[in-house]
Order: structure tokens, then C-alpha cells, then sequence
């Protein structure tokens, strides 16, 4: 496909495309890989935002924040706090949906990742417990918030241009592409992390070091505000605007008739959304608990096991193209099963942690890697926007926004069997999920329409 930008994109006001006019943007053609691009860079920023929180949520916050409690019971108040993301998610995706239809695409973008990069760059500038009290939890819970609400206005629609566009034998490859950002941005965020860790000692990493990876969130942000504005201007995004194959429908009216679809739609992904936490989160605070552990080593193997997740996600797109998306994702739930019985003995070995790293991002690359095009694909053109953004929203809801909360609390009583538990449940559910909805099964095959 041939993407030429255009200043009449229905998305984009009239201020918005005087600035592409300025910009020289209605000039520019824009190739396929420059939308696979402009995709990547978009959900890389969105993961590197939300990794550095959760890395931080239990290096940082336990005793920054809430040091008046017991290192157990921290813990679990920094992990609750870190779940009011994912509640407050829909809400913004129900509120700059409203932004979109009014304002347009450009300006629900421009305020959605400013307030995501300013909510992430504001929690380097907040004091500790020890200077303002309880107004530090109360400034950590609202900046969260932030986060949570501002990634719900940051769905642009981008993902579902290349799936639009995927010819019919591609679009396991195409629907994979989204999904690299998770791995690149987690990468980023491990690794800057672990060079403070490696170079610090602790007292000023929990003074000023762990700061910095909040302030780059902002430009990083900034930088991907910009690579997706280019591309909604792009004439292939205003037409299919316009069919309202990407505009954004009253989600009540969006609801009313597809409320089954968007319940059994987050439920289809569940394996891996729960996978996602618990192989780059839960482990971090593991292997904390030895005294005798490097974190900062640890994250470099989680590293690692990011790059192994790119290679998975690569590789998801050919074999969903030979075997179909639906038994792709069936077979990788059987496969967080197996991962799920054998974790508590990983777990329970030495050097057990890495083996269990190392397997979780390689299975998550496969399964994670055609979630996005298994939500997309549940709904017709006129409500695939609006479905596929509030149909993620609940998914990474239920499946991973409570998962370090649940495993970490569940350690205290059952051990690592409790992430035994937790991955097998999430893989029923997504089993579960397939066999309800025959329509939606027969959808992820290669043939049908993303």
C-alpha cells in the first residue's frame, strides 16, 4: 500500500493541518514501513512509561513512599497502587473518544501523551514520605492515575490501519507488528534501571538515580507524539476514517449490540496479558528477597529475555499465517500451562529464575504477539475502533493489572504455586474464551478479515 499524506484527513481539525502544511507533511509519502514504524514507536513509549512504574513499584516506592510499613505489607500497598492504572484505563478510553469525535485525532493524541508522559515525568519529582507524609501516597496515586487514563486516549488507531491493509496471506506478520513495542519499551526501562542499580549505591539510587528514568519518559513521549501525528494525516487513515472503519462509535451504542463480543473478546488474549507481569514484574521482587542477589544483573537477563520476546513475536506472525491465529494462541495457552506447573520447581532451584525468564518471554513473544489482531478481529469496520480499544482495556484489566498484586500476596500462603495457579487460570480462561464463541474462532483464521 502507497501511504500519501494529505491535508484533508477527516481526523485532523484544520489547526492540525495547517501544521502538517508547515511542516512540509502533506509533501510526504509515507510507505508501509514508516506506519510499521510510527506503530512500534508509539507502543514502545506507552510500555516504557508503564515498565518503568512497575520496576519502580518494587525498587522505589516500598521504601520511598510507604516506609512507615513492613517490607511485606509495602510491597503489596506500592502493587495496589500500581492496579489503579488499569481501572482507570477505560475511562479514558470511554473520555477522549468523546475528545476524538469533537476535536479530532491529532488534539485527543496530543493531550493523551502529554498526560502520559507528564503524569510519568511528574513521579520524579515527588517528595519522599519522609518530608511530606501522607501527601506523597496521595501525589503517587494521582499521577498513576494518569498514566492509566491518558493510555486509554493514546489507542490511535494505527495497529488496525496495517491490519486493514494486510494482504490475506500476511496477516499474522502485520498483526504481530504492534506488539513489538511491549518488549522494546521493557528493555529500555530494564536496562536503564540496571545501569543505575550497577553504578549507584543505594542510597543515592533511592535519593536522585531511580528519578531519571521518570524524566525520560516525557521525551520519549514527545518523540512519539510527533512519528504518529505524521501518520493519521496519511490519505489511507482519512479514508478509512471516513468508511468509519477507524472512527471512534458512542460506546453505548458500540456495546448494545457487541457487549458479548467485547466480554469473550477479553477473555480470548487472558493467558497472555497474565503471562506479561508475571515474567517481567513478579520476578524482579523474587529475586529481591534473596539479600545475596544482584537486581541490576537480574534486569540485564530479563533483558535479555526481551529480545527473546521480539524473536517470539517475529516468529508468531509466520506460524500464525500457516496454522491460523486461533490455534496459535490455543497452543500457547497449553503452553503457559506446562510453563505454570513447572514454576514453582524453577523457582525453587538455583539459577531457576533465569530458565523461568527466559521461557516465559520466549512462550509470551508467540502468545503476546497475536493478541492485538485477536481483539481487532471480533468486530465489524463501524465499531472495530471502538470495540478493539475497550475490549484491550478489559483484558489487561483483569488478566495483568492485578496479577503482581495477586502472585506477591498469594507467595505469602502458598508459595510459587500461586503463580502456578494464576497462569493455568488465565490459560482456562482464554481456552474457555475459544470454545464459547464459534464466530469469533472462525475469524481467526488466516482467511478471514482481521
Amino acid at each position: 500500500m502507497a501511504l500519501v499524506s494529505t491535508p484533508g484527513a477527516a481526523s485532523s481539525t484544520g489547526l492540525e493541518r495547517d501544521a502538517l502544511r508547515a511542516t512540509g507533511g502533506q509533501h510526504n509519502a509515507i510507505a508501509p514501513a514508516d506506519v510499521a514504524i510510527g506503530v512500534i514507536i508509539g507502543r514502545s513509549s506507552e510500555a516504557f512509561s508503564f515498565f518503568v512504574y512497575g520496576i519502580a513499584s518494587v525498587l522505589v516506592f516500598p521504601q520511598v513512599v510507604f516506609p512507615f510499613a513492613a517490607p511485606k505489607v509495602a510491597i503489596l500497598y506500592s502493587f495496589a497502587v500500581f492496579s489503579l492504572s488499569f481501572l482507570a484505563r477505560p475511562l479514558g478510553s470511554v473520555t477522549f473518544m468523546w475528545v476524538d469525535r469533537h476535536f479530532g485525532r491529532g488534539t485527543k493524541l496530543t493531550v493523551a501523551l502529554i498526560l502520559l508522559g507528564g503524569s510519568t515525568a511528574s513521579i520524579a519529582f515527588l517528595p519522599p514520605y519522609s518530608a511530606i507524609g501522607y501527601l506523597s501516597i496521595l501525589g503517587l496515586i494521582l499521577f498513576r492515575c494518569g498514566q492509566g487514563f491518558a493510555l486509554g486516549g493514546a489507542w490511535d488507531g494505527l495497529a488496525s490501519l496495517l491490519a486493514l491493509n494486510a494482504p490475506p496471506s500476511k496477516r499474522g506478520r502485520f498483526a504481530m507488528i504492534p506488539q513489538l513495542g511491549a518488549p522494546i519499551g521493557f528493555m529500555i526501562a530494564a536496562g536503564l534501571f540496571s545501569y543505575f542499580l550497577l553504578n549507584l549505591d543505594e542510597a543515592d539510587f533511592l535519593d536522585w538515580g531511580w528519578r531519571y528514568m521518570f524524566f525520560v519518559a516525557f521525551v520519549i513521549n514527545v518523540v512519539a507524539l510527533f512519528a504518529r501525528l505524521r501518520l493519521i494525516a496519511t490519505r489511507e487513515f482519512a479514508e478509512l476514517y471516513e468508511s468509519r472503519a477507524l472512527q471512534p462509535t458512542p460506546v453505548i451504542a458500540m456495546l448494545r449490540t457487541n457487549w458479548r463480543t467485547v466480554l469473550i473478546g477479553a477473555f480470548v488474549p487472558l493467558s497472555s496479558y497474565a503471562l506479561y507481569h508475571l515474567v517481567s514484574i513478579y520476578p524482579v521482587w523474587y529475586v529481591g528477597l534473596d539479600p545475596h542477589r544482584s537486581i541490576g544483573g537480574f534486569l540485564l537477563i530479563q533483558c535479555v529475555g526481551a529480545v527473546v520476546q521480539v524473536i517470539g513475536t517475529i516468529a508468531s506472525g509466520e506460524i500464525a499465517d500457516g496454522i491460523g491465529r486461533r490455534n496459535l494462541i490455543g497452543t500457547c495457552a497449553v503452553g503457559i500451562v506446562v510453563l505454570g506447573l513447572i514454576t514453582p520447581f524453577l523457582l525453587g532451584s538455583e539459577g531457576g529464575e533465569t530458565v523461568f525468564v527466559l521461557l516465559g518471554f520466549g512462550l509470551l513473544g508467540l502468545a503476546f504477539g497475536q493478541a492485538g489482531g485477536a481483539v481487532a478481529s471480533n468486530f465489524s469496520g463501524a465499531d472495530r475502533y471502538t470495540g478493539s480499544a475497550l475490549t484491550t482495556d478489559l483484558a489487561w484489566m483483569i488478566g495483568a493489572g492485578f496479577a503482581p498484586l495477586v502472585a506477591i500476596g498469594a507467595y505469602e500462603v502458598a508459595g510459587s504455586w500461586a503463580v502456578c495457579a494464576y497462569l493455568i487460570s488465565g490459560a482456562a480462561c482464554t481456552g474457555a474464551a475459544l470454545a464459547l464463541n464459534k464466530r469469533l474462532a472462525h475469524q481467526f483464521e488466516p482467511a478471514a478479515t482481521p
